[in-house]
């Protein structure tokens, strides 16, 4: 069935419309993704063409998607902005809660009991104001929004970074922090700085062992990790309406790793066949009626130097498999030549673990591809010599895959089948022997390859491929293996070579399946109770935080100057933390764990400037609140890269940091510390960042004059009694900075409210 589909009328009944009137504003033909962002203005039809990269801009978003480690922290949120219902169609998903060890029969038990309280915390706060909820095993967040509420041409957000597979149906779908959802939820309009647009060329058509996966693995070398920020890339061409749906979600769900605000593809007939496939006739059917609208103007993909702010063209004819990595998901190598990088760089060429699913390569497609794989290889007199796990993506695709047979096929070869959900892919593998942290690599389908990411031990060497690649690799045992190229000795002595991947895009049979997980809300809330123990250690609501006092910030401690990458899971770390993203007190000691320390080149150790000695930084910072004192991070470049997870800046709100100073943010993290009343400054000058000492107190002056593009000045206190001072740069606007001051976004909705209860 449709959901939503009543609003998806209201969008495309108003869609045409307002793609003329931007067209006469901006004067000039559009691209798809300017098509949606003015067709989604909070005023409605477009009178103002903005200015790419400057434009601070009012959105109202379509819907809101949440997974339960990000939804906890977003509806606490929500139970304070005082509304009885959400304002726009939104959805929980029980995906990241849920550890990968024995296998989805045991797996999901254990997981349904060990993590009830929170389960049935959002299910209830679901119910209450009108959320639709997804039950654990029923499948991974962006896969099931992909197969029930995804449609072109809309925008949505959600508490996930990975909220941009959605593109793959043709919508602007961006990750966001727990506040800007709770905005949305609210009745809000949605803020976000009009992006600048990355055009991707795509020629030719996939072939071979390629697969959609080496199209963004590919396009994150060119890019890197930071080369998408602020941007939407779209991906147009012959080789793009040549591709699968699902195939395209992969593409744009790995935007994320190189920053990007999003990705998209025009509406296709295969974006048609997946909607229909998918029990969404109706969906289709609309779409169908202004097709010539949810796609870029032809004149753009004619000439696309003219309209894209940068252009790449990938010819798919002659494109090679990648595997990306170790530890950054941009350092794209080709198949051919990975032996070769792998023996001079020392990166472990026998594979331990090959896994596949996450939230990027877990459709039925990708699990049709790995599987003739795997059959060749039981064909053949094969054996893994890794260990080979399975993620379904959703239970809707579990059981079809089952039913024809794939899932046997991978337990045939000795797979491990887990549950519907992230797994290993956000932390949430169990696996045996991780604690020894001894040096080793696996190959994964997934998205990110951070140190510790998937096992938490650092010396694990995790390379990002498409799902047949890993399944050949699995079975080969070897990092440098190519199977485009090379053979392997099989049961008999034999030395056999595999033939290329062949699978479905849709199932011939369709999809089925039994109970997909799903639970509609209460038709009438008001009368469901939300419970939240006082004594919970997984639970906590939330208390406002203070307004700023009006002054200048003077005094400062530094609490650690980050040297290098800095991402989300560095600041604020998944894996067995995760089960406290509702106590906000509990997770803030994790805060900041993961960094390193500029001045000892160590993690989780930092000096305490009222003590002298060394200790964790969540304790240190405890003690500098505790004391009255604020205090300030420093960090490197793209800090905040990765995941959406506000935590990661409520903690340090929390336990009182009061400024992140960097050379650079990634996007969805600056926001959030605007959201929760932080500062989020720049250095003016990046090379000011060597001039930061360990013992600095440390000064922020003009903010009794704070307003938009006007530098401030930090001022450092040195242990030798010498000052020095430089500016540095933010990025609010108006409406951020009553942010600022107000303590948070949050508490201006909560205030507006009250205004409103007392009228």
């Amino acid at each position: 069935m449709a959901f939503d589909i009543d609003m998806i009328k209201k969008v495309y009944a108003n869609f045409g419309s307002r793609v003329e009137a931007a067209r006469k504003v901006v004067g000039r033909p559009l691209t798809l993704s300017e098509k949606i962002l003015y067709a989604h203005l909070w005023d409605g039809d477009p009178k103002t063409a903005f200015k790419r990269g400057a434009d601070y801009v009012d959105f109202a978003p379509d819907r809101v998607a949440m997974q339960d480690a990000t939804a906890q922290m977003a509806l606490l949120q929500f139970m304070q902005a005082g509304r009885p219902q959400v304002a726009v169609p939104s959805t929980v998903h029980c995906d990241h809660l849920i550890t990968a060890k024995e296998g989805a029969a045991i797996d999901l038990p254990h997981a349904r009991t060990e993590s009830a309280e929170v389960f049935d915390f959002l299910s209830s706060v679901s119910n209450k104001y009108g959320i639709g909820f997804w039950r654990p095993g029923a499948g991974i967040i962006h896969q099931v929004v992909l197969e029930n509420y995804a449609f072109p041409g809309g925008m949505m957000i959600g508490t996930d970074s990975h909220t941009v597979n959605a593109g793959g149906l043709g919508m602007v779908a961006i990750g966001v922090g727990g506040a800007d959802a709770c905005d949305v939820m609210a009745g809000l309009p949605w803020e976000l700085k009009f992006p600048k647009l990355i055009g991707v060329k795509l020629t030719g058509k996939l072939n071979g062992w390629t697969a959609a996966k080496d199209v963004i693995l590919k396009v994150a070398g060119i890019l890197t990790v930071k080369g998408g920020t602020g941007a939407i890339v779209e991906y147009f061409g012959d080789g793009a309406t040549s591709m699968s749906c699902t195939g395209k979600g992969t593409i744009c769900n790995m935007g994320a790793e190189i920053g990007a605000t999003t990705s998209t593809f025009g509406y296709d007939e295969s974006m048609e066949r997946y909607l229909r496939a998918t029990n969404r006739n109706e969906v289709a059917d609309e779409a169908n009626k202004i097709a010539a609208y949810l796609t870029g103007d032809p004149e753009v993909y004619a000439d696309p130097e003219n309209y894209f702010d940068q252009v790449i063209e990938i010819d798919l004819d002659t494109l090679e498999p990648y595997l990306n990595g170790p530890f950054t998901p941009d350092l794209a190598t080709p198949v051919s030549q990975m032996k070769t990088e792998a023996e001079k760089n020392g990166w472990p060429l026998k594979v331990e673990w090959g896994l596949i699913g996450s939230c990027t390569n877990s459709s039925y497609e990708d699990l049709s591809r790995a599987a003739s794989i795997a059959n060749q290889a039981i064909a053949k007199g094969l054996v893994t010599k890794a260990e080979f796990g399975i993620n379904p993506g959703s239970e809707q695709v579990r059981y079809t895959a089952d039913r024809d047979g794939y899932l046997k096929t991978f337990e045939d070869l000795n797979a491990t089948i887990f549950t519907n959900a992230c797994g290993p892919c956000i932390g949430m593998w169990d696996r045996t022997g991780a604690e020894k942290a001894e040096k080793n690599t696996i190959v994964h389908s997934f998205n990110r390859n951070f140190a510790k990411r998937a096992d938490g031990n650092p010396n694990t060497y995790a390379f990002v491929a498409s799902p047949e690649m890993v399944a050949a690799i699995a079975i080969s045992g070897n990092l440098g293996f190519n199977p485009l190229t090379d053979t392997l000795t099989n049961d008999k002595g034999e030395q056999v070579k595999l033939d290329p991947p062949t699978g479905y895009e849709l199932p011939t049979k369709g999809f089925a399946v039994e109970d997909a997980g799903f639970q509609a809300p209460a038709a009438d809330g008001s009368k469901v109770q939300v419970l939240v123990s006082p004594t919970s250690h997984r639970l906590q609501l939330l208390d406002p935080f203070a307004p700023w006092e009006g002054t200048d910030l003077k005094g400062l401690k530094l609490l650690i100057k980050a040297k290098g990458k800095c991402t989300t899971d560095h600041i604020s770390m998944a894996g067995p933390w995760l089960k406290f993203r509702g106590h906000l007190d509990n997770i803030s000691n994790n805060m900041l764990i993961g960094a390193v320390n500029y001045f000892n080149d160590k993690t989780d150790t930092v000096k305490n400037e009222l003590t002298g000695e060394y200790g964790p930084v969540p304790a240190t910072q405890r003690d500098y609140k505790a004391a009255g004192l604020g205090s300030i991070v420093v960090g490197d470049e793209n800090y905040g890269e990765g995941s959406s997870r506000e935590h990661a800046a409520m903690e340090p709100r929390h336990l009182g940091v009061r400024a992140v100073l960097v050379k650079s943010f990634a996007r969805i993290h600056e926001t959030n510390l605007k959201k929760q009343g932080m500062l989020g400054l720049t250095f003016a000058d990046k090379d000011d960042y060597d001039k930061i000492l360990e013992d600095d107190t440390i000064d922020i002056l003009g903010l009794t004059e704070f307003a938009p593009d006007k530098p401030l000045t930090l001022v450092l206190h040195h242990a030798d009694g010498t000052t020095e001072q430089f500016p540095v740069n933010h990025s609010y606007n108006a409406q951020q900075i009553d942010w600022f001051k107000a303590g948070g976004a949050l508490n201006i909705i909560r205030a507006e409210a009250a205004a409103k209860a007392a009228l």
